[in-house]
């Protein structure tokens, strides 16, 4: 009975190790609510903290893939320090991060 449970605590943590959300997974789950699903930002969450259009391709030449990296990793806080995003170092993968920069630049293609 032991080594069935062993064998399941194993399936279920090498299961979860190996799964990697895809970087539309992760955009609709943590980016959508703020960014909008289109990344125009026309949500409410975007006007209240006046949120940038990530489809406008002017904008997206003000930042490097870098600086989304360490954005979306550590988050961002305006100049007097309040959080203006939460940062996903717990939640993402470096290499998730780097798939969803990836989709971010896509959409102002």
């Amino acid at each position: 009975m032991k080594k069935i449970a062993y064998l399941s605590s194993a399936l279920i943590f090498v299961t979860s190790t190996i799964y990697a959300a895809t970087p539309d997974e992760s955009w609709s789950k943590l980016c959508a609510s703020c960014h909008g699903k289109d990344g125009k930002a026309h949500t409410k969450a975007a006007k209240k903290m006046d949120v940038k259009d990530l489809t406008d391709a002017s904008y997206a030449k003000t930042f490097t893939d870098e600086d989304a990296f360490k954005s979306l990793k550590m988050g961002l806080k305006d100049k007097d320090g309040k959080e203006r995003m939460k940062p996903f170092s717990e939640k993402l993968s470096d290499d998730e991060i780097k798939g969803l920069v990836a989709y971010v630049r896509g959409l102002s293609k």
